[in-house]
């Protein structure tokens, strides 16, 4: 059973910074995604099972970055310049692959997410 845990979400101001957390029972290729209420849960970015490829929405490109520590199986999200907009849950995804996958389909285990509330 893979498990999926999310950290280090909390209430930070327009402009600041949080960094995401995402502790995974295992080495897989893995992502963030978000879902804002009321919205469709969207993509953020992802990261390929080595690290060396990543991919972020055009919304988020230049002001979050994906990364991940392989010997510890922990995966990470730091988000700088936040708006109020990015309010969300935001999850981890996993799936057993070696690229970075950008579709909410393409993956096979969803983290239970952690609440990120952006204030003006």
């Amino acid at each position: 059973q893979v498990q999926l845990v999310e950290s280090g979400g909390g209430l930070v101001q327009s402009g600041g910074s949080l960094r995401l957390s995402c502790a995974a029972s295992g080495r897989y290729s893995m992502g963030w995604f978000r879902q804002a209420p009321g919205k469709e849960r969207e993509f953020v970015a992802a990261i390929s099972w080595s690290g060396g490829s990543t991919n972020y929405a055009a919304s988020v490109k230049g002001r979050f970055t994906i990364s991940r520590d392989n010997a510890k199986n922990t995966l990470y999200l730091q988000m700088n310049s936040l708006k109020p907009e990015e309010t969300a849950v935001y999850y981890c995804a996993a799936k057993s692959g070696i690229y970075y996958y950008t579709h909410e389909s393409d993956y096979d285990y969803w983290g239970q997410g952690t609440q990120v509330t952006v204030s003006s």
